[in-house]
């Protein structure tokens, strides 16, 4: 390819990116401005939770009628990438920002990662037939939706450039695809700051020194943050197994499943455990939560999910670890912002197998200080977690899987 060949493919994958990261990121900013809009209503008028039923009625129909091909969500941009068959529906952009609307501003349990990370890949891979673009390029466009609307919706360019890259597998992604993903990242993020949406922000105030003391509760501490990653993980998808094998008629999951949480809801007599739980988050850095506030979120976030509820399932992570590691303060000697910080970023490494973004967001949340701890946090919940994360069509790859793959070959009698 001669040299004004390369110059203008650069030019026009630059402007590719810049497109997919204004779109991407001023969705995402339009997503947080309505989603505060909807927990704050939620939150002023609690009957609302009484029509949850309703409301999970709604995206059932709305999925089944109308989004059939998209209603897969996360998995069907990996099922894409690994392999191409079909563009991705713009439509898949509004329908999951609506589910996720309808199902938070009701009092369902679930994130916000899956919303934009959707809203991303179906914007971009628009550009396959505006540019005719082939499937290579198609797996890029892909990579960078991904990029995009994890880094707009966290404010976190370095880990949703990562993250992007990470969750696809490394080793089948080229140089142009990585450069491409920081950037369209750098834009969307950006982006959301023009718009002047702000993100939350945590603190790690206290650091403590490396020891070996210290390291031996760190490690510890990860064990449990993958072990909880796994749990999570799996509990959506027994749910969402459960829910399929017994109600036949998509529409009628989320309806019922509705029901269910209402009633749990006024059983338990507290709305801690629905919606994104931010405060909870926040308040776990300074005070230490009750042992059980991990697992119930768990609960609660599984079963909204496997009803057919729509959302994401990092922020649901962030609470369980941030929460996991300020009730593990009553116990450990480290202090509480530093647990709940770790836990905050060890179980999403675990749940999504990717510890290397993992411990880059926290650096970007917390703090480079801290970077050791949480890079051996992110890598021991991961190892820690199993071969089964919150993405059934994730391709598991590396040293994890061959451990895992070894494991279960290997006869128990030579043990």
């Amino acid at each position: 390819m001669n040299p004004k060949k390369n110059i203008l493919l650069t030019f026009k994958w630059i402007f590719i990116c810049v497109l997919i990261g204004i779109f991407s990121g001023s969705a995402s900013a339009f997503f947080l401005v309505s989603l505060e809009w909807v927990t704050q209503f939620r939150e002023s008028y609690n009957w609302i939770i009484w029509l949850l039923p309703m409301g999970g009625l709604s995206i059932g129909l709305i999925y089944h009628y109308l989004g059939k091909e998209v209603v897969k969500g996360n998995n069907l941009l990996l099922e894409e990438y690994e392999n191409p068959q079909k563009s991705i529906p713009l439509k898949m952009a509004p329908m999951v920002l609506i589910g996720t609307l309808i199902t938070h501003f009701f009092g369902g349990s679930a994130g916000r990662e899956g919303t934009a990370v959707q809203m991303g890949g179906a914007i971009a891979d628009q550009f396959t037939g505006l540019f005719k673009l082939d499937a290579s390029d198609r797996k890029t466009l892909i990579i960078l939706g991904i990029s995009a609307g994890f880094a707009s919706i966290f404010g976190t360019p370095l880990a949703g450039a990562l993250f992007a890259l990470e969750i696809l597998y490394f080793s089948k992604i080229n140089f142009k695809s990585s450069i491409l993903s920081f950037l369209a990242a750098y834009v969307a993020y950006f982006t959301v700051d023009f718009w002047q949406v702000k993100h939350t922000h945590y603190n790690i105030p206290v650091v403590p020194d490396i020891t070996i003391n210290t390291l031996a509760w760190v490690i510890l501490a990860g064990v449990l943050f993958g072990l909880t990653s796994m749990l999570f993980s799996r509990t959506t998808h027994f749910w969402g197994r459960l829910f399929s094998k017994m109600i036949s008629y998509a529409p009628l999951r989320p309806f019922v499943g509705g029901i269910i949480l209402v009633v749990a809801v006024f059983f338990i007599g507290t709305t801690k455990y629905i919606g994104l739980g931010i405060p909870t988050i926040v308040d776990a850095f300074s005070t230490p939560n009750d042992w059980y506030d991990f697992l119930l979120k768990i609960l609660f976030t599984g079963f909204t999910l496997g009803a057919g509820f729509k959302g994401g399932e990092v922020t649901p992570l962030f609470y369980i670890g941030a929460t996991l590691g300020s009730a593990l303060s009553l116990f450990v000697p480290l202090p509480i912002a530093f647990l709940a910080g770790l836990g905050f970023v060890a179980v999403f490494s675990g749940a999504t197998h990717t510890p290397i973004a993992c411990t880059i967001m926290g650096m970007e949340l917390f703090g480079i200080e801290s970077g050791v701890y949480i890079g051996i946090t992110c890598l021991i919940a991961y190892f820690s977690s199993g071969s089964i994360g919150i993405y059934h069509s994730q391709i598991v790859k590396g040293a994890k899987y061959r451990l895992y793959e070894r494991f279960k070959r290997k006869d128990l009698n030579d043990f």
